[in-house]
C-alpha cells in the first residue's frame, strides 16, 4: 500500500508482489473503508465476517433438517392412508362373509 501511496501504479505494484491487481485493488478498498480493522492478521476474519458465516453454516443445517422432517412427514401420511385403505376394504371384506 505503500507504494501506492508514494505513486506506483497499481499493475506495478502488483507484479511486483506477485498479486492479481484485482485483489491488490479489493485489499486498498479495504483499507479505506475499514482502516486499521482491515486486516487482523493471522488469516482472522473480522468478527461479524466470522458471526455471519457460522449463522450462514445454522441456516443451511436447519434447512436439510426441515427437508428430512418434511420427507419424513410426507412418508407418514402416506403410511397412515395406506393403513386406512387397508383396514376398510378387509372390515368391508369381513362383513360381507358373515
Amino acid at each position: 500500500m505503500r507504494r501506492l501511496e508514494l505513486g506506483a501504479s497499481l499493475a506495478e505494484v502488483a507484479r511486483a508482489c506477485e498479486v492479481n491487481p484485482n485483489v491488490l485493488h479489493r485489499w486498498k478498498r479495504e483499507l479505506h473503508e475499514h482502516g486499521v480493522k482491515a486486516f487482523t492478521g493471522h488469516g482472522k476474519m473480522r468478527a461479524e465476517e466470522s458471526r455471519v458465516a457460522e449463522l450462514e453454516r445454522k441456516v443451511g443445517r436447519q434447512a436439510m433438517e426441515n427437508d428430512f422432517l418434511r420427507r419424513c412427514l410426507q412418508y407418514a401420511e402416506e403410511q397412515r392412508r395406506l393403513q386406512a385403505l387397508t383396514t376398510r376394504g378387509s372390515s368391508t371384506r369381513t362383513s360381507r362373509k358373515k
